[in-house]
C-alpha cells in the first residue's frame, strides 16, 4: 500500500476523472479532507477472509460512459487511453487501494467496493478483465479493472484491497506482478473446453492432484533508454556511470520489429523500495520516469 502522501494524492486525482470535473480534480488533490474524508489510505479494521471473494467472469460489455477519453491529464502528465485491450501483456509493479476510497464512484462511475476482485490502471479500456498474476509465488486471480490509477510513475496497475489480499502483497504494499487483458468469448470457450474435458488427474492413490502456489525467482530492472544506435546508448551508459546509482549498470541488446535494439538498464533491484530510490535519484538528475522491467 502507497504510504507518502503525494502519491495518495496522486490516486485521489484519478478516481475522480469519471465524474468530469476539473474544478473537482483539482480541489479534491488539494484538500484530502473534502471528498475523501480519510487522509490516509488503509485497510479495514478487521481483516478480511479473502477464500470467500469470488472473482469476476469475463463478459462482453460497452465501453464504459465514463473513464475512457481518448487522452486525459492528471499531476501534469498526459494519459493516453488504448484503443483495444487485445494482446495486452504486462509486467510491472502493483500497488493497492482500501479504505480511503471505499464507496466513492470509480473513473467508470462504478462504486469501488474493496472487498471485491477489481483494479484501477492508466490506459486499458474500462472496463477490461484481466488475469494479474504475483510473479514472486505465481498465485493468479482474475480482476474486473473499472478505475483510473495509480499515477505513481513506476506502478502498472492498483488492485483492490481483496485482490492484494489474495494475492498476498498486502503485506509489503507492492509486488511485482503481470497483466494479461482477457478476451470474455475466448475466455468463455476456454472455459467450456475445460468443463467439457475429463475431471481432475489423480494420483495412483485416487487423491487429485492440486497445485500449490511456488516461490518464483524474478529480476527487476529500470530501463532508462533504448536505441536503434549503440553509440547513444553507450553515452547515456556513460553519464549514468558517474551519478554513483546503486545497482547494476548494464546494456542489454535485442531486438524490435527485426531491427537491434540496445536497452540501458539499471539493477537488478532487490526491492521495490529500492527501485523507487533510483528513479527519485534519475528524477533529481533530469531523468525522468524510467520504465520498470521484469525478467
Amino acid at each position: 500500500m502507497r504510504t507518502t502522501l503525494p502519491e495518495r494524492l496522486a490516486a485521489s486525482a484519478g478516481r475522480l476523472i469519471g465524474i468530469g470535473s476539473a474544478v473537482l480534480l483539482a480541489a479534491c488533490s488539494s484538500a484530502p479532507s473534502g471528498r475523501y474524508a480519510q487522509e490516509h489510505d488503509s485497510a479495514p479494521l478487521e481483516p478480511l477472509d479473502v477464500a470467500a471473494v469470488s472473482e469476476p467472469v469475463p463478459r462482453l460489455e460497452p465501453r464504459s460512459r465514463y473513464g475512457n477519453p481518448s487522452s486525459y491529464v492528471v499531476l501534469g502528465k498526459r494519459y493516453y487511453v488504448l484503443a483495444s485491450n487485445s494482446g495486452y501483456r504486462e509486467r510491472g509493479i502493483a500497488s493497492w487501494y482500501g479504505t480511503k476510497f471505499h464507496g466513492h464512484r470509480t473513473s467508470s462511475g462504478e462504486p469501488y467496493d474493496m472487498y471485491q476482485m477489481s483494479a484501477a490502471h492508466k490506459t486499458l479500456p474500462l472496463p477490461t478483465y484481466a488475469r494479474v498474476t504475483n510473479l514472486r509465488n505465481g498465485i493468479s486471480i482474475i480482476v474486473k479493472i473499472n478505475d483510473r490509477g495509480p499515477f505513481h510513475d513506476n506502478r502498472l496497475i492498483d488492485l483492490s484491497y481483496a485482490a492484494a489480499s489474495r494475492l498476498d502483497i498486502l503485506a509489503e504494499g507492492t509486488g511485482l506482478v503481470e497483466v494479461e487483458a482477457l478476451d470474455p468469448v475466448q475466455y468463455a470457450a476456454r472455459t467450456r473446453k475445460l468443463a467439457a474435458s475429463a475431471s481432475k488427474p489423480k494420483l495412483p492413490g485416487g487423491e487429485a492432484v492440486t497445485h500449490q502456489p511456488q516461490e518464483h525467482h524474478t529480476a527487476m530492472y529500470l530501463q532508462v533508454g533504448a536505441f536503434s544506435n549503440r553509440g547513444n546508448a553507450e553515452r547515456l551508459h556513460t553519464r549514468l556511470a558517474t551519478m554513483n546509482i546503486p545497482g547494476g549498470l548494464q546494456i542489454s541488446e535485442g531486438t524490435a520489429d527485426q531491427q537491434p535494439i540496445y536497452r540501458v538498464r539499471i539493477g537488478p533491484l532487490e526491492t521495490v523500495q529500492a527501485a523507487d530510490e533510483v528513479a527519485q535519484m534519475l528524477s533529481l538528475q533530469g531523468i525522468q520516469a524510467p520504465r520498470v522491467v521484469i525478467d
